[in-house]
């Protein structure tokens, strides 16, 4: 009797559930208002989660990258300058304090400092750069005796690529404007390196920077980044029109073989003796050039002749992102297969770049903003417990087949992603205290004030907040 009873009341109840599940149509439920599975977040974050999440990176790296020297054969740490020998090393850890990823990594985390006002962020650049100024003076005695050093020293007392110096360089630049280090103490690391990019980087005949690899006359997406700010911002320094002027011109030259205007969108590599040229989209290479551009544009004057071309190149480059990214708020490996997998250096790039860009007044908050705030949560996601950032594509050189790129790894350690993560945060956040973002009938919105008069912004429950 009592199975027939639990029989009865299973069938009745799943007979109840049937019918009133059937009961839910457009008449009686607002069905606009069921609440979608993002994967990765959606919405406005706050300030303070931002940050939180540029905080956990900030202390992952700085355990990752002691300022400090040791003697190579003993692990000992080297305290007195005058110590210093050819077994003389900077301590190793995860990452390279003198490295062009790092270079990036300081203007990130000065960036950061900038939007928060949190010192723990100056002090990190600060101690990083003062040690490789105090060290430089010592370790080039060294290098004139012919004996060999540190290659992570080497690279900063004589640079052999725009790799060495450019990234560098214009992060202690940066360093030197904000007062972080002492007045003029990483000035003759700056006119080492500059004078490298001015005098000695290899170019092609009409002056634009290029590589000997992996074909002759190369010229690199990568390398706007790598050489090109840094001019800019010397020119910011020293108020000498030739720098700014310079960069400008690199710039312009850059795009005329690089810039593929059906696209939207710049090809890696341009080889001079190639005929057609190749264009692979590869994402975080397209992340330099957008970067540059914004650099660029911070400090060259309003009335320099090439500004106007160089901010409608940004403007077209951000449109034909914009075009690219993933529902998830990511881009591809290759911007234009979106077979290829989902990348986290060039994702948070491009969402520091449209960030900055509306901050700048340069991109219009409507249409960018949501953008840059969809990209914040899917470099969020990429961000772990220990301050990892996860799913970066390693060093990469230039291919001229899609596989290349493709299948390119992906690895925590790829110095990459993280000054790109840092600065992407410090955006968001500068976005977020600039800009009136509110979500309205579920959507991200960016509004001309905090409280929109001809605007009604709606609750999830559909009704009418004002």
């Amino acid at each position: 009797m009592r199975q027939m009873l639990f029989w009865s009341f299973l069938i009745c109840g799943s007979t109840w559930l049937t019918i009133h599940a059937q009961q839910v149509n457009d008449n009686n439920t607002p069905l606009h208002l069921m609440k979608p599975q993002y994967r990765v977040g959606y919405g406005v974050p706050t300030a303070e989660n931002v940050k939180k999440t540029m905080d956990r990176i900030l202390r992952y790296i700085d355990s990752e990258t002691p300022a400090m020297l040791v003697d190579k054969k003993t692990g000992q740490e080297v305290k007195r300058l005058q110590d210093i020998n050819g077994e003389t090393q900077l301590k190793q850890g995860g990452f390279r304090l003198t490295s062009y990823e790092w270079g990036v990594t300081y203007s990130g985390i000065l960036a950061a400092y900038g939007a928060t006002g949190d010192e723990t962020y100056r002090d990190y650049v600060r101690k990083r750069h003062q040690l490789l100024a105090d060290i430089v003076p010592f370790f080039k005695k060294v290098y004139r005796e012919n004996i060999q050093i540190d290659g992570n020293v080497r690279r900063v007392i004589d640079p052999h690529a725009l790799d060495d110096a450019g990234a560098v360089c214009c992060s202690m630049i940066k360093a030197e404007l904000k007062g972080v280090s002492a007045k003029n103490s990483l000035m003759p690391l700056i006119d080492n390196y500059c004078d490298y990019i001015m005098n000695k980087e290899y170019r092609l005949n009409d002056g634009t920077f290029a590589r000997l690899r992996p074909q002759k006359n190369t010229v690199w997406l990568d390398d706007m980044f790598m050489g090109i700010p840094a001019l800019a911002y010397m020119g910011k320094l020293t108020g000498e029109a030739r720098y700014y002027d310079e960069a400008a011109r690199q710039v312009v030259q850059f795009a005329s073989r690089m810039w593929v205007e059906e696209q939207g969108l710049f090809r890696h590599g341009w080889v001079e003796d190639m005929d057609p040229h190749p264009a692979f989209f590869w994402g975080r290479a397209n992340g330099w050039a957008i970067l540059t551009m914004c650099e660029v544009l911070d400090v060259l004057p309003a009335d320099h002749p090439q500004r106007p071309a160089i901010l409608d190149l940004l403007r077209k480059h951000a449109a034909g992102l914009a075009c690219r990214q993933h529902h998830d708020g990511f881009w591809h490996q290759l911007l234009d297969r979106s077979d290829t997998y989902l990348e986290t250096s060039a994702t948070a790039i491009y969402t520091c770049c449209l960030a900055h860009a509306v901050n700048q007044g340069w991109l219009d908050a409507k249409v960018y903003g949501p953008l840059a705030l969809l990209g914040w949560h899917a470099v969020q996601s990429q961000v772990n417990e220990k301050g990892q950032v996860e799913n970066v594509c390693v060093g990469t050189g230039m291919g001229f087949d899609a596989a290349f790129y493709a299948y390119r790894p992906v690895h925590v350690m790829a110095a990459h992603g993280y000054g790109p993560a840092i600065w992407a945060g410090a955006e968001i956040i500068r976005l977020l205290r600039q800009q009136h973002p509110r979500l309205n009938d579920s959507a991200v919105q960016f509004y001309e004030s905090e409280v929109p008069t001809d605007q009604p912004i709606f609750n999830y429950d559909g009704k009418i907040r004002y």
